[in-house]
């Protein structure tokens, strides 16, 4: 079944077009969020803050596999994106199969793009496109702890002592 905050984007246009004529301020955070851990619910929590409503984009596994390597993603697509819906946070999730969030960011225009504490606001690399129509980025999560990359090598290397 279907999580009902996960939609598609010819769906999520029509919210998005409404929601803006009630006045509402659209957030949209994204990520891999291949293994969903304390960091992203600060990021996404504090994405959530900025704004009305939050949009969370999921990349598709192929875009994971495509940035993060072989052996990723850990858990389909499917699986990851019904686990940020039941975040509180999430309003809306969406998985995109491209490796970057610009059309994803080009067709729905939200008013702020949320990214993680690992970028500044120089290094975003959606800046331009956001800042083309209008939008801000904005950082949030606080400081990074530990990164999804670094709790899977400390999983994996426990898994080898204890085989």
């Amino acid at each position: 079944m279907t999580p009902p905050k996960l939609r598609g984007l010819t769906a999520l246009r029509r919210i998005v077009a409404r929601l803006r004529r009630a006045g509402k301020t659209i957030v949209l955070a994204n990520g891999c969020f291949d293994l969903l851990h304390a960091g992203h619910v600060r990021y996404l929590t504090g994405a959530k803050s900025l704004g009305d409503v939050l949009i969370v984009g999921v990349n598709g596994d192929r875009s994971v596999r495509c940035l993060k390597g072989r052996g990723r993603p850990l858990m389909p697509a499917s699986a990851r994106a019904g686990l940020i819906a039941g975040v509180g946070a999430a309003d809306y999730v969406i998985i995109f199969r491209q490796s970057n969030v610009e059309r994803l960011l080009r067709a729905l225009r939200p008013d702020v793009h949320a990214k993680g504490s690992d970028y500044t606001p120089d290094t975003v690399p959606e800046r331009a496109v956001v800042k083309s129509y209008g939008g801000r980025v904005a950082i949030v999560g606080g400081p990074k702890v530990r990164s999804t990359r670094e709790i899977i090598e400390q999983v994996r290397r426990f898994g080898k002592r204890n085989a």
